[in-house]
Protein backbone atom coordinates (compact mmCIF):
# COMPACT_ATOMS: atom_id res chain seq x y z
CA UNK A 1 0.00 0.00 0.00
CA UNK A 2 1.54 3.31 -1.15
CA UNK A 3 1.97 6.20 1.52
CA UNK A 4 0.33 9.29 1.98
CA UNK A 5 1.82 12.22 1.73
CA UNK A 6 1.09 15.44 3.00
CA UNK A 7 1.53 17.88 -0.20
CA UNK A 8 2.56 20.86 1.69
CA UNK A 9 5.65 19.32 4.06
CA UNK A 10 8.12 21.53 1.82
CA UNK A 11 6.49 24.63 1.01
CA UNK A 12 6.29 28.03 3.65
CA UNK A 13 2.23 27.25 4.37
CA UNK A 14 -0.34 24.84 4.12
CA UNK A 15 -3.18 25.34 2.71
CA UNK A 16 -4.98 22.24 2.82
CA UNK A 17 -7.53 23.14 5.16
CA UNK A 18 -8.78 26.24 6.90
CA UNK A 19 -7.16 28.26 9.95
CA UNK A 20 -3.42 26.51 9.40
CA UNK A 21 -1.53 29.65 8.02
CA UNK A 22 -1.38 32.80 10.53
CA UNK A 23 -1.82 36.64 9.98
CA UNK A 24 1.54 37.28 9.74
CA UNK A 25 2.56 34.33 6.96
CA UNK A 26 -0.47 35.65 4.80
CA UNK A 27 0.83 39.44 4.86
CA UNK A 28 3.75 37.79 3.96
CA UNK A 29 2.44 35.62 0.82
CA UNK A 30 1.08 38.45 -0.39
CA UNK A 31 3.93 40.94 -0.85
CA UNK A 32 5.69 37.61 -1.99
CA UNK A 33 3.27 37.36 -4.64
CA UNK A 34 3.95 40.93 -5.63
CA UNK A 35 7.33 40.41 -6.06
CA UNK A 36 7.24 37.31 -7.99
CA UNK A 37 4.94 39.10 -10.63
CA UNK A 38 7.27 41.72 -11.20
CA UNK A 39 9.64 39.20 -11.99
CA UNK A 40 7.92 38.14 -15.13
CA UNK A 41 10.04 38.58 -18.59
CA UNK A 42 7.83 39.21 -21.84
CA UNK A 43 9.11 36.70 -23.99
CA UNK A 44 8.48 32.69 -22.10
CA UNK A 45 12.62 31.96 -21.20
CA UNK A 46 13.42 28.80 -21.84
CA UNK A 47 14.26 25.89 -19.70
CA UNK A 48 17.70 25.35 -20.54
CA UNK A 49 21.39 24.51 -19.14
CA UNK A 50 20.85 28.50 -17.20
CA UNK A 51 17.06 28.37 -16.38
CA UNK A 52 16.82 24.32 -15.39
CA UNK A 53 13.73 22.69 -14.94
CA UNK A 54 14.72 22.16 -11.47
CA UNK A 55 15.01 26.10 -10.68
CA UNK A 56 11.10 26.01 -12.58
CA UNK A 57 9.84 23.75 -9.88
CA UNK A 58 11.65 25.18 -7.13
CA UNK A 59 10.34 28.88 -7.81
CA UNK A 60 7.01 26.71 -8.62
CA UNK A 61 6.66 25.31 -5.18
CA UNK A 62 7.86 29.07 -3.62
CA UNK A 63 4.54 30.80 -5.15
CA UNK A 64 1.86 28.12 -4.94
CA UNK A 65 1.38 29.32 -1.25
CA UNK A 66 1.14 33.03 -2.53
CA UNK A 67 -1.44 32.12 -5.08
CA UNK A 68 -3.66 30.45 -3.10
CA UNK A 69 -3.34 33.55 -0.34
CA UNK A 70 -3.94 35.62 -3.25
CA UNK A 71 -7.49 33.38 -4.26
CA UNK A 72 -8.65 33.33 -0.73
CA UNK A 73 -8.50 37.28 -0.04
CA UNK A 74 -10.21 37.58 -3.41
CA UNK A 75 -7.16 39.69 -5.05
CA UNK A 76 -8.27 39.24 -8.49
CA UNK A 77 -5.43 41.62 -9.44
CA UNK A 78 -2.90 39.37 -8.00
CA UNK A 79 -4.55 36.28 -9.71
CA UNK A 80 -4.18 38.05 -12.87
CA UNK A 81 -0.68 38.96 -12.67
CA UNK A 82 0.08 35.67 -12.41
CA UNK A 83 -0.80 34.76 -15.36
CA UNK A 84 1.07 35.76 -18.94
CA UNK A 85 -0.01 38.01 -21.45
CA UNK A 86 -0.86 35.35 -24.17
CA UNK A 87 -2.29 32.97 -21.38
CA UNK A 88 -4.25 30.18 -23.01
CA UNK A 89 -7.52 28.98 -20.90
CA UNK A 90 -9.08 25.61 -21.55
CA UNK A 91 -12.06 24.94 -19.47
CA UNK A 92 -15.70 23.98 -20.19
CA UNK A 93 -16.91 27.60 -20.56
CA UNK A 94 -14.51 27.72 -23.17
CA UNK A 95 -11.73 28.15 -24.87
CA UNK A 96 -10.03 31.42 -23.74
CA UNK A 97 -6.76 33.55 -24.95
CA UNK A 98 -4.87 36.04 -23.18
CA UNK A 99 -6.11 37.92 -20.24
CA UNK A 100 -9.47 39.78 -21.17
CA UNK A 101 -11.70 37.09 -22.40
CA UNK A 102 -12.12 34.97 -19.28
CA UNK A 103 -11.43 37.80 -17.24
CA UNK A 104 -15.71 38.40 -17.07
CA UNK A 105 -16.29 34.79 -16.02
CA UNK A 106 -13.61 34.47 -13.79
CA UNK A 107 -14.44 37.19 -11.46
CA UNK A 108 -17.20 35.49 -10.75
CA UNK A 109 -15.79 32.45 -10.11
CA UNK A 110 -13.45 33.84 -7.81
CA UNK A 111 -16.49 35.85 -6.00
CA UNK A 112 -18.04 32.51 -5.02
CA UNK A 113 -15.09 30.64 -4.01
CA UNK A 114 -13.85 33.34 -1.45
CA UNK A 115 -16.76 34.72 -0.08
CA UNK A 116 -17.29 35.62 3.38
CA UNK A 117 -17.96 32.81 5.17
CA UNK A 118 -16.48 30.25 3.04
CA UNK A 119 -12.38 28.87 2.49
CA UNK A 120 -10.92 27.46 0.10
CA UNK A 121 -8.33 25.00 0.40
CA UNK A 122 -6.06 22.79 -2.00
CA UNK A 123 -5.84 19.31 -0.31
CA UNK A 124 -3.87 17.81 -3.09
CA UNK A 125 -1.22 20.19 -4.77
CA UNK A 126 1.62 18.33 -7.34
CA UNK A 127 4.58 19.81 -9.00
CA UNK A 128 6.79 18.46 -11.95
CA UNK A 129 9.55 21.22 -13.35
CA UNK A 130 6.77 23.49 -15.11
CA UNK A 131 3.52 21.37 -14.42
CA UNK A 132 1.67 22.22 -11.30
CA UNK A 133 -1.72 20.06 -10.57
CA UNK A 134 -4.22 20.51 -7.92
CA UNK A 135 -7.41 19.48 -6.73
CA UNK A 136 -9.49 22.08 -4.45
CA UNK A 137 -12.85 22.85 -2.91
CA UNK A 138 -14.21 25.84 -1.23
CA UNK A 139 -15.84 24.88 2.09
CA UNK A 140 -18.99 26.81 4.08
CA UNK A 141 -17.57 27.73 7.10
CA UNK A 142 -20.40 27.30 8.66
CA UNK A 143 -22.18 24.40 7.51
CA UNK A 144 -19.14 22.63 6.16
CA UNK A 145 -20.54 21.83 3.10
CA UNK A 146 -18.66 22.04 -0.24
CA UNK A 147 -20.09 24.89 -2.43
CA UNK A 148 -17.21 24.46 -5.67
CA UNK A 149 -14.54 22.08 -6.14
CA UNK A 150 -12.72 21.36 -8.97
CA UNK A 151 -8.85 20.80 -10.35
CA UNK A 152 -6.26 22.68 -12.54
CA UNK A 153 -3.49 22.43 -14.09
CA UNK A 154 -0.88 24.94 -14.88
CA UNK A 155 1.65 24.94 -16.60
CA UNK A 156 4.07 27.56 -15.07
CA UNK A 157 7.27 28.94 -16.09
CA UNK A 158 8.68 29.99 -12.45
CA UNK A 159 8.88 33.39 -11.83
CA UNK A 160 10.29 34.32 -14.86
CA UNK A 161 7.54 33.14 -17.08
CA UNK A 162 4.61 33.47 -15.06
CA UNK A 163 1.32 30.63 -16.21
CA UNK A 164 1.06 30.28 -20.13
CA UNK A 165 -1.48 27.47 -20.21
CA UNK A 166 -4.68 26.78 -17.42
CA UNK A 167 -6.36 24.21 -17.57
CA UNK A 168 -9.88 23.64 -15.43
CA UNK A 169 -12.39 21.28 -14.56
CA UNK A 170 -15.03 23.31 -12.02
CA UNK A 171 -17.92 22.03 -10.11
CA UNK A 172 -20.32 24.61 -8.45
CA UNK A 173 -23.22 23.05 -5.83
CA UNK A 174 -24.86 26.34 -5.02
CA UNK A 175 -24.44 29.16 -6.97
CA UNK A 176 -22.95 29.85 -10.64
CA UNK A 177 -22.84 33.86 -11.11
CA UNK A 178 -22.01 36.07 -8.22
CA UNK A 179 -24.08 38.67 -6.94
CA UNK A 180 -23.03 41.94 -6.97
CA UNK A 181 -21.92 42.51 -3.53
CA UNK A 182 -20.03 39.61 -3.41
CA UNK A 183 -18.61 40.79 -6.93
CA UNK A 184 -17.26 44.48 -5.22
CA UNK A 185 -15.40 42.10 -2.74
CA UNK A 186 -12.92 41.31 -5.52
CA UNK A 187 -10.07 43.38 -6.02
CA UNK A 188 -9.50 44.17 -9.89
Amino acid sequence: MRRRVNYYKELSADYSKPGLVSDELKKKLIQQSEEFISKKEVVLPAIDSNYTAQQVEKENKEWWPTHCEALRQGRGDLLTGEYRDDLVYLCQDGHYIGLTQQQEREKHWWALISQPGVTMCWPIVLFHHDVTYFEWKSVDDETGETIAKGNVTFLRRGHRGAVYLKTEQLTFYRDVYAPDELLNLIKV
